[in-house]
């Protein structure tokens, strides 16, 4: 389970083993908003030779949107990479095209919700082949689509997506990018808003957001300790051959906060500061 994804420019090769090196969990090499048409050839090939070999945490690559003339080339110019860890798709609106292109490839598929058109379809696309390993928004475009001019308005398209991904089957969403990247109070006061919609992680466009946004999902000493307070009560019962766990403080706990407690104290191991 992953909580940060930075974002590079997929024609600034000179910047890629350094965001390797960044403290990401992930990299995400960006052939699409990132890169002018004039350059989509250059960053193409600079992105595939990069991932001709592995790297020691996932890459991943944004290809160019499903139905534009460059997607053809970017799957060619990646197919069989041993470094490539999945694709991210931009501006899904269809669970048929979603997994037409599933088919093509043999990484995991990350679709990004756009527009209202997608947004409608949020959990058909989350659900529309196994290859989909998690669903976001691209708020950017979205806000423009909608037409709104700040979060409040963006508060149902967040919770639909959320909604989306539990129903199918997939983690919790990451946030999408925080802008101003000298803004890391609003950095952190976003993710803080952000988990509590029930988003897990955020992408970055710099190394500077990156310990902000571990900070803001990283579970609190007081979360990790009720987790394994939960997680202890359940395993006395299943020694007891009891189907009812009760918590010291006289909670019942069920399957759903169980399984949240387990990934609390999941993410705490990881991340253990």
């Amino acid at each position: 389970m992953l909580l940060s994804w930075l974002y590079v420019p997929g024609d600034r090769p000179d910047r890629f083993a350094k965001a390797v090196a960044s403290g990401a969990d992930a990299v995400i090499l960006d052939l699409e908003d990132a890169v002018v048409a004039g350059r989509k050839a250059y960053a193409r090939d600079a992105v595939a030779e990069f991932l001709a070999e592995a790297h020691p945490l996932p890459v991943q690559v944004r290809v160019n949107e499903l139905t534009g003339p460059d997607l053809d080339a970017d799957l060619a110019a990646l197919a069989g990479r041993p470094g490539l860890g999945g694709l991210r798709l931009p501006k899904v609106e269809s669970a048929a095209t979603l997994a037409a292109l599933a088919e093509r490839v043999d990484v995991p598929v990350h679709p990004l919700i756009e527009s209202a058109v997608g947004l409608e379809a949020a959990y058909p696309i989350a659900a529309a082949h196994p290859a989909v390993a998690s669903i976001g928004l691209g708020e950017a475009d979205l806000r423009s689509d909608l037409g709104v001019s700040d979060d409040d308005g963006l508060l149902w398209a967040r919770g639909r997506v959320v909604v989306a991904a539990r129903a199918a089957g997939l983690a919790p969403p990451a946030m999408s990018v925080y802008a101003d990247v000298v803004d890391l109070a609003g950095l952190a006061a976003s993710c803080a808003a952000g988990r509590r919609l029930g988003f897990l992680g955020r992408t970055a466009i710099h190394p500077r957001q990156l310990p902000v946004i571990v900070d803001a999902f990283r579970p609190a000493e007081r979360e990790v300790a009720r987790a394994a307070e939960l997680l202890a009560a359940v395993a006395d019962a299943h020694q007891r051959d009891s189907g009812t766990v009760v918590l010291p403080d006289g909670r019942f706990a069920d399957r759903a906060m169980v399984a949240a407690a387990r990934r609390v104290v999941d993410l705490a191991a990881r991340y253990a500061a």
